[in-house]
C-alpha cells in the first residue's frame, strides 16, 4: 500500500463523507483495504483535523491497560478503541489484547520495569504519562458511567435533549453511580436535578381533569374530540378552556376515532415531478387533448376502496377508470392502458395529475412517452390544479355512494358500472348546450 500524507488521508475522509461513494469504491480508487478507510473515518470522527497526527509512537504499559480495559470493560469494539484513543492501527490493540489474555496481569510487567528504570526527575510528568491503577480504575469507572449515561439518553429521546430528560436518565442510574458524578456528565447543577425529582413528587394539579376527560371519553367511546368534550363539562358547570382539555387529552393519549385518516400518494423524495403545464387551463378545444385523472378513497362494508377514473377536459367524459381494494400500481396502469384505446395516433395528448407516486414511477413515465403523451402535476398540496377532477369527485359522492344503498361490494361495482355510463351518455351538462358528454362529443365529430 502506497503510503498517504496527513492531508491526503483528510482528503480521503472528506470526499467520503461529502459525496455519494460508498467504503469499497473509494477505497479500490485509493488502492487501499476499506478497512483502512473506515478507521481513518473513525480517527477524524472522534479528533477531527488533528485525527493523524498521532500524539505517541511509543506506548506504555499503563496506556495499552488502559486501552484494553476500554474493550473488556466498556464492550468497545477494537475499531472503535484504536479511533478513540488515536492509535495509527487497530491491529496494535488486536496485539495487546492477544498479549493480555495470553499472560494475564504479567504480560507488561517487564515492559513496567524499563519504564520504572528509566524514571523521570519530574514525578508530576511522570504521574501524568504512568498513572497509577488507582487513577486507571477511577478513569475506567467514569468512562462506564459516562457510557450508560449517554446508552440512556439516547434511548429516551432522538430530538431535543432537555433537562427533564437529563434528570430523568440521573433519576434511572442513581443506584449505580454517584449523583454528584452524574451531573457532570449531564451538565446540570445538582439543585437542578434535586428540584426536577421533586416536581415529580408533587401531586398533578390536573389529576381531577384527567379523572373528568377519561370518564367523558370512555361512556362516549371515542367518538368527542376535545371541543365536545369541553362543551359537556362546561355545560356541566366546570370552569375549563379547550386549550387545556386539548393538553389532558395528549398526555393521556386520547384522541377522536371517528373520522377515517385519509390516504395520501404522495411519497417524499420518490420519483420525478412534472411541470405544472396544464396551469388550470381547463378548456380543450377538441377531443383526446387535456385529460386528468385522481385516486380517490372511500370506505364501504368495512372495507377500503380506490378508484381512479380519466376524465377529459373537452366534454367531461370519464375515458377510463379502474376500481382496487389495494393503492398499487396497477390501479393506475390497468385505468392508463384502457384509455389508450380512446386515443388516435395524431391526438396531440397532455394528461394532468397530482404528484402522487403512481404518476412518478418511470413505468408510468415511459408508458407515457412511448405514446407520446404530456404529462403535467399539479403543484405539491394543492388541489386547485386539479379542480375538475375534484369536482367529478364530489358529484360521484353524492349523486352515486351517498345516494344509492348496495347489498355487498360485488353489487356496487355492478351499479358503479351503470352510474359511469349514465354520467357519460344520459347525464346532460348546461355548459355542455344541455347534451351528455358522450353526445356533446358525437357532435363535434359530425360537425368536423
Amino acid at each position: 500500500m502506497s503510503q498517504f500524507s496527513k492531508e491526503q488521508k483528510l482528503l480521503a475522509v472528506y470526499r467520503y463523507q461529502t459525496e455519494n461513494v460508498s467504503y469499497r469504491s473509494l477505497s479500490k480508487e485509493l488502492g487501499i483495504d476499506p478497512s483502512v478507510l473506515r478507521h481513518w473515518v473513525a480517527l477524524v470522527h472522534y479528533h477531527g483535523d488533528t485525527a493523524f497526527s498521532f500524539p505517541y509512537t511509543n506506548y506504555s504499559s499503563a496506556f495499552k491497560l488502559k486501552v484494553i480495559k476500554s474493550v473488556k470493560g466498556l464492550d468497545y469494539s477494537i475499531r472503535k478503541a484504536a479511533a478513540i484513543f488515536q492509535i495509527p492501527d487497530p491491529s496494535m490493540v488486536r496485539k495487546w489484547i492477544r498479549k493480555w489474555e495470553s499472560q494475564g496481569s504479567q504480560a507488561f510487567q517487564e515492559e513496567v520495569r524499563l519504564v520504572d528504570m528509566t524514571k523521570s526527575k519530574n514525578t508530576k510528568q511522570d504521574k501524568q504519562s504512568n498513572p497509577s491503577i488507582e487513577e486507571l480504575q477511577k478513569e475506567l469507572d467514569y468512562l462506564r458511567m459516562e457510557n450508560a449515561y449517554l446508552k440512556k439518553l439516547k434511548g429516551l429521546s432522538s430530538g431535543k435533549i432537555t433537562k427533564e430528560m437529563k434528570a430523568k436518565v440521573i433519576y434511572e442510574l442513581r443506584h449505580e453511580f454517584p449523583v454528584k458524578d452524574l451531573v457532570k456528565v449531564a451538565r446540570i447543577s445538582r439543585s437542578t436535578y434535586y428540584f426536577i425529582v421533586k416536581c415529580w413528587q408533587r401531586k398533578d394539579p390536573d389529576r381531577k381533569w384527567k379523572r373528568r376527560i377519561k370518564f367523558i371519553y370512555k361512556k362516549h367511546k371515542g367518538r368527542l374530540g376535545y371541543r365536545r368534550i369541553t362543551d359537556i363539562l362546561q355545560e356541566k358547570g366546570h370552569c375549563i378552556n379547550k386549550k387545556k382539555v386539548y393538553r389532558i387529552m395528549g398526555d393521556l393519549g386520547l384522541r377522536c376515532i371517528v373520522r377515517m385518516k385519509k390516504y395520501q400518494s404522495y411519497i417524499s423524495g420518490f420519483g420525478k415531478a412534472s411541470e405544472n403545464i396544464l396551469n388550470r387551463n381547463f378548456h380543450a378545444s377538441k377531443p383526446n387533448q387535456k385529460w386528468v385523472t385522481d385516486i380517490t378513497e372511500f370506505k364501504l362494508f368495512g372495507q377500503k376502496l380506490y378508484f381512479s377514473p380519466i376524465l377529459d377536459l373537452f366534454n367531461g367524459e370519464i375515458i377510463s377508470y379502474t376500481l382496487q381494494t389495494r393503492p398499487t400500481y396497477d390501479l393506475v396502469e390497468n385505468m392508463m392502458l384502457q384509455a389508450l384505446t380512446h386515443k388516435k395516433t395524431s391526438d396531440d395528448l397532455l394528461i394532468h395529475s397530482d404528484q402522487g407516486w403512481h404518476y412518478r414511477m418511470p413505468q408510468y413515465r415511459r408508458l407515457l412517452k412511448d405514446h407520446n403523451i404530456t404529462q403535467s402535476m399539479s403543484r405539491k398540496g394543492n388541489c386547485y390544479d386539479n379542480a375538475v377532477i375534484e369536482n367529478f369527485f364530489g358529484i360521484f359522492k353524492s349523486e352515486f355512494i351517498q345516494l344509492e344503498q348496495f347489498e355487498s361490494v360485488e353489487h356496487f361495482i355492478h351499479e358503479l358500472e351503470n352510474y359511469i355510463f349514465y354520467y357519460n351518455h344520459l347525464r346532460i351538462k348546461s355548459k355542455l348546450n344541455k347534451k351528455s358528454p358522450v353526445a356533446y362529443r358525437r357532435n363535434y365529430e359530425q360537425a368536423a
